[in-house]
């Protein structure tokens, strides 16, 4: 890095601690599992605005908000007791690519998921026991499509490292549901996974100001970008590395100068 590794980490600190707060989550998607206040509403509807999440942020919420009232606004409940019936008021949803053939397996997938299990934090948990990020979310994928009638359209909407994709949506997701800082925006509703163990999401406002500031050299942008990213965030703060998600991220919209 070509500023000193303290400066870089004051800034950041100071930049985090400024964003990591209640006013501004607002225009963030995260507002949406935050109108939630049971533990499994607040996981699925994280889970929805996690994976809506690209284009503008007001359509994202909006979108994500749409799909809380065709669950007559209670998530868990619609998902693990609707009738066949039910699924009709599902049908003609649409985010970008994201439509009702995908919305209605996403609906079956958590319906078999929270019958057999209170959270779906157990969805990223491999049956050998946590080992870090990368391994989780290999896991996640493939525990998702594990179903002879999951469409093949749909696999475009779970990213895995396998596929060497950043993971953008779900490590965002993983960030909402695992840090626990008692500053109101993260959740901090999951105990197996470390926030020591995160990585961070990599959008292109992370990627600006993570370039700009050296802490990322691979040229292209993928899972092993994110990995690089994350080690040296871990240099400045190895137990709560993705806090600076909210000073790179930040920093970029607000279109603030880097002067160090």
């Amino acid at each position: 890095m070509h500023i000193l590794q303290k400066d870089l980490k004051d800034f950041l600190d100071r930049k985090a601690d400024f964003y990591n707060k209640t006013s501004f989550i607002d225009n963030d998607p995260i507002i949406v599992p935050h109108r939630f206040s049971l533990k499994q509403d607040i996981e699925i509807m994280g889970f929805f605005a996690a994976t809506f999440a690209w284009g503008q942020r007001k359509t994202i919420i909006q979108k994500s908000m749409e799909l809380a009232k065709r669950f007559d606004g209670k998530p868990h409940e619609f998902i693990l007791n609707h009738a066949e019936s039910d699924l009709k008021q599902l049908l003609g949803f649409k985010h970008r690519t994201f439509n009702d053939t995908d919305l209605l397996y996403f609906v079956d997938f958590l319906h078999r998921h929270y019958k057999e299990n209170e959270s779906l934090e157990d969805a990223f948990i491999p049956k050998t026991g946590f080992a870090d990020m990368e391994r989780s979310l290999i896991y996640f994928e493939q525990y998702f499509f594990n179903h002879s009638h999951a469409p093949a359209r749909t696999r475009k909407h779970v990213a895995t490292p396998a596929r060497n994709s950043t993971c953008k949506r779900l490590n965002m997701f993983l960030r909402w549901m695992v840090r626990d800082d008692g500053r109101g925006v993260d959740f901090g509703l999951w105990k197996k996974i470390s926030p020591k163990a995160l990585i961070c999401p990599i959008d292109v406002h992370v990627e600006r100001t993570a370039r700009n500031l050296r802490l990322i050299s691979r040229p292209q942008t993928d899972w092993k970008t994110a990995v690089e990213l994350t080690e040296n965030l871990r240099l400045l703060d190895a137990d709560d590395p993705v806090k600076y998600d909210f000073a790179l991220f930040g920093l970029s919209i607000e279109k603030e100068m880097y002067d160090l």
